[in-house]
């Protein structure tokens, strides 16, 4: 006797704009549904409202709710693409992350153990920041479930440094603490906007003896990065679990100033989103955007183009069709 067939459940669309005045509605991400488990979810926005990592200047704490705030803006098609995420993904809204903000290595811990089941669920985190901090623990997740990750690393600064005031936890230093703890596939590692002044002449040459592959942004001034990101995938391949970590201090602070170390010289617009819709084709298992700082964005413009960033990402996930 056949089993009878389970009917499929309607995938979660964002609230529209024709349904709900775009300045009301849930705050959520999209306005999505939220929900309180990752199960039958295929991708999910978390917010990790944390900031007592950063160095300089604060508020990335309130970086999440200002992203979810300025995406109402956002509508389900990506008319320059042609992706329908919602389609063919079941997307929600998980929430914020608890950190506890008066300890940065019990947030990092509080961190992991968060994302564990989200990612065991086969669930993508797409992850709104909150300072960099976030993607050491974000990484021992995916690593812990895939194996050591490729990683597209957009960003003025190589967050490489060994220690900051003697910690070693801090939003300078994830990248250093996740090769030594063996979580990247360090020949398949871009860092990409990377810029600014520094406290020796070879502050990034540790990454390169590391085998990372550095795109300074002087050095893609004015140009495409369509034929970047073309070798990227080349290089990567389609099955290689792959990470993306954006901080919006990649872009220069002409675009996105709400941020807590901004760097004159950085990306466009233009080439941010070209880097995310090149991820296409890739085999991304996790996605943050990160270093929105509203108290420094009143116009919201930074958490508006965080909020975009996001979406893209979730444009160029596994299985989302093209129309």
């Amino acid at each position: 006797m056949n089993e009878p067939v389970q009917p499929i459940p309607p995938r979660n669309q964002p609230l529209g704009g024709n349904e709900m005045p775009r300045f009301g509605g849930p705050a959520t991400m999209m306005r999505l549904p939220a929900a309180d488990t990752p199960h039958g979810l295929d991708a999910a926005f978390i917010g990790v409202p944390l900031d007592i990592g950063t160095s300089h200047r604060p508020g990335a704490r309130f970086g999440p709710r200002q992203i979810r705030a300025e995406s109402a803006l956002l509508r389900p098609y990506n008319m320059a693409t042609g992706a329908a995420p919602f389609d063919t993904l079941q997307v929600a809204d998980l929430g914020d992350v608890p950190i506890n903000p008066y300890h940065l290595p019990k947030s990092v811990d509080i961190i992991e153990r968060h994302y564990r089941p989200i990612i065991d669920a086969g669930c993508i985190p797409l992850t709104l920041g909150g300072d960099h901090t976030l993607v050491l623990p974000i990484l021992r997740a995916v690593a812990a479930r895939h194996g050591p990750v490729a990683l597209i690393h957009v960003d003025a600064h190589a967050d490489v440094n060994d220690t900051m005031f003697g910690e070693p936890l801090a939003h300078g230093t994830p990248f250093r603490r996740a090769v030594e703890e063996g979580l990247l596939q360090r020949n398949k590692v871009w860092q990409i906007g990377l810029r600014g002044t520094g406290y020796a002449i070879d502050d990034f040459d540790w990454p390169r003896h590391q085998g990372f592959h550095l795109v300074p942004a002087h050095e893609v001034w004015g140009q495409t990065l369509a034929p970047l990101m073309d070798e990227i995938r080349q290089q990567i391949g389609p099955q290689t679990p792959t990470y993306l970590s954006f901080d919006i201090d990649g872009i220069d602070p002409a675009y996105a100033g709400g941020t807590g170390t901004p760097e004159i010289g950085g990306l466009t617009v233009p080439q941010a989103l070209e880097i995310v819709r090149g991820c296409r084709g890739l085999r991304l298992v996790g996605c943050d955007l990160v270093e929105v700082s509203p108290p420094y964005d009143p116009s919201g413009n930074t958490a508006l183009l965080g909020a975009n960033l996001l979406y893209e990402m979730l444009c160029v996930l596994p299985g989302v069709r093209y129309r």
